[in-house]
């Protein structure tokens, strides 16, 4: 039977209340447990006692081999009892792909104006520059 530490919701509505109990991994959220191992109330502000747990029975069920979700997990972390690897996800700050897309677009429309705007300003200083001798060379054509 695998077992799971996690959290089954009591509280009315709106006003979330969590019970930490040990589970059958098969049975539904807020249905049958084996033991209830602390509380979490949300409401609480960060200061208060908001997570309350059993520490002699939660350390018994760890042994047993029960696994605690994610939230459980970092109950435990904080309270000194299991330790919670660190998950880094890099890509989660990245915008979505067709953002991606956009944004390279504007880069690529940016450095398009960059480089004409460019191009104008070098065919107005380099025409002037050129027409003198063409003049000159027209004249002497024409005598």
């Amino acid at each position: 039977m695998p077992l799971k530490m996690r959290l089954a919701r009591a509280g009315s509505k709106k006003r979330p209340y969590y019970h930490i109990v040990v589970a059958d991994a098969r049975s539904p959220r807020d249905g049958r447990f084996v033991e209830q191992l602390g509380s979490w109330n949300p409401l609480l502000p960060k200061d208060a006692q908001r997570v309350t747990l059993k520490e002699d029975r939660i350390k018994h069920w760890l042994g047993e081999g029960a696994q605690p979700t994610d939230r459980v997990l970092r109950f435990l972390d904080q309270a000194g009892i299991a330790n919670r690897p660190e998950r880094k996800n890099l890509t989660k700050g990245l915008p979505g792909k067709k953002a991606q897309e956009r944004e390279a677009e504007r880069k690529q429309r940016e450095e398009d104006a960059a480089t004409a705007a460019a191009e104008a300003e070098a065919a107005k200083n380099a025409p002037v520059e050129e027409e003198a001798p063409a003049a000159e060379e027209e004249t002497a054509s024409a005598e």
